[in-house]
């Protein structure tokens, strides 16, 4: 990768997770800070991470993803530092960029660790970024975002190979494949690409774990929430398992391809939530492990920074029909919920 570029740092930008039990309710609320939750809610949630010690794997992988591109740029001849922000735990947004404006960052490329275009896992990291920008005040640095990029083979190979190991797991035969992802209000997702991308990216998945006609695959949805009256996509993983199970599916194989880095999400409402289910109903269950401690995912990264700053750069890696999206959204794209009258 060639190292000429206006930019002085990459910055990581993700959702965030507490480390500690101490963490957890300052963490739950900043995530549901103007959502009004009831409390009985967030006491429920709360209690999810306290039975997992209070701390969430997202932070964790964070930190090694971070040392594993800052090694991948050094071996391209990029002498770009990298740093590292989340939106809702420390290292906060805000103080990462005060950071950056300290060591003085002018300019900034962002990776944002969704690669799905949506209000939730796009233009929300956006405006949060901006927000911090705005917070740190004179002198923070311009940052841009890098592009989603559901469909870069440095994130669909390696959830096709994690996808075949896990199904390596499972006893021969006739095991479903659920491509699970966050699920959105259906009224958002009518407003982006959200869902016409996670589809996309399970088809590109299934085709090159080799899976065949006795491994159906479809893709399902998790982590729902406010208020149940509120129409999100469906099915919920855990209702499909109950579904597959009543139809004699004597297996199940969860590929969690809405969530590349490990986080609490995956490991409570997949590795317990619908394990449990899965195995109340006699089935076995596997679950994909996430990918952003294989090499070829830190590859994407650096690849996805070399197009913003490689003047030699004539195409972009892309395996999907839907088109690369832009650098910089179009205004008004991925708009948030509706404001409550």
């Amino acid at each position: 990768m060639a190292a000429v570029s206006s930019y002085e740092a990459l910055l990581l930008v993700a959702f965030g997770g507490p480390e500690s039990p101490d963490e957890v309710a300052p963490f739950l609320e900043r995530v549901t800070s103007g959502r009004r939750i009831p409390a009985d809610r967030l006491a429920e949630v709360a209690d999810r991470y306290n039975q997992m010690g209070g701390v969430s794997p997202i932070n964790g992988r964070l930190r090694s993803l971070m040392s594993s591109v800052a090694d991948e740029l050094t071996a391209s001849g990029s002498d770009l530092p990298v740093y590292w922000g989340n939106r809702n735990a420390a290292p906060l947004l805000a103080d990462t960029v005060a950071e950056m404006r300290d060591a003085g960052v002018k300019t900034a490329l962002a990776w944002v660790a969704s690669p799905y275009s949506s209000h939730s896992t796009c233009r929300r990291y956006r405006e949060d970024i901006e927000g911090a920008c705005t917070q740190v005040g004179a002198g923070a640095p311009q940052i841009d975002v890098i592009r989603p990029h559901h469909d870069h083979p440095g994130l669909i190979q390696p959830a096709a190979d994690r996808l075949a190991e896990a199904l390596s797991l499972l006893p021969a035969g006739n095991a479903r494949v659920l491509f699970s992802a966050h699920s959105l209000p259906v009224d958002l997702a009518a407003t982006c690409d959200y869902e016409a991308q996670v589809t996309e990216a399970a088809s590109l998945i299934a085709d090159r774990a080799g899976l065949t006609e006795s491994h159906t695959w479809e893709v399902v949805w998790q982590s729902r929430s406010g208020h149940p009256g509120t129409p999100w996509l469906e099915p919920d993983v855990c209702d499909r398992i109950d579904q597959l199970a009543a139809e004699g599916a004597p297996a199940v194989a969860v590929s969690p391809i809405g969530f590349p880095v490990e986080n609490f999400e995956v490991a409570w409402d997949l590795d317990i939530e619908a394990a449990d289910r899965a195995h109340q109903a006699g089935m076995a269950f596997a679950r994909a492990r996430c990918i952003d401690d294989d090499p070829r995912f830190t590859a994407m990264i650096t690849d996805l920074v070399a197009e913003r700053t490689d003047p030699t750069r004539t195409r972009r890696n892309a395996l999907g029909e839907l088109g690369v999206r832009p650098d910089r959204c179009p205004q008004g794209c991925c708009p948030g919920p509706a404001p409550s009258a």
